[in-house]
């Protein structure tokens, strides 16, 4: 629904006392839309998903439960693909807008650079199954945690 011609003109008042409280923010925020998934990727993966659900359907219907597990996993697939689940890997480029600084990141948000590492447990804290362990084995023998 298009803004009432009040609201628009409300709307660039607000964008110029943006502009003159504060240029740098709202200089890196022009022009910028939230992310998503485009378009035809949701279409595709909508119709996928309602192809599963017939699917399970036919499935149930006619009793064979193999076309109602194939069909469930059609309807997953399609679900995951319109949400851009595990899709559009390859680098994408982070701008820190406090910073101004942009870095290339992998598929796993890492730049490129594998897992992260495990941090050693600091002294005396362990794990959390360790620490549930400690509290269960104190517990067991009378004493507070």
């Amino acid at each position: 629904m298009p803004l009432s011609e009040h609201e628009q003109k409300l709307l660039e008042q607000m964008e110029r006392a943006l502009y003159a409280e504060d240029p740098k923010f709202a200089s890196s925020m022009k022009g910028q839309r939230r992310a998503g998934p485009p378009k035809k990727r949701v279409v595709v993966g909508l119709c996928l998903a309602l192809l599963g659900l017939a699917c399970v359907v036919a499935g149930v219907s006619l009793e064979l439960i193999w076309l109602g597990g194939v069909g469930f996993a059609v309807m997953v697939a399609g679900v995951a693909w319109a949400s851009g689940v595990g899709g559009g890997g390859g680098e994408r480029t982070l701008t820190d807008t406090s910073t101004g600084r942009s870095r290339k990141t992998g598929r796993g948000g890492r730049g490129g650079r594998g897992p992260r590492p495990r941090r050693a447990p600091a002294p005396g804290q362990g794990s959390f199954m360790q620490r549930q362990e400690d509290r269960w084995d104190e517990r067991r023998r009378g004493g507070a945690y």
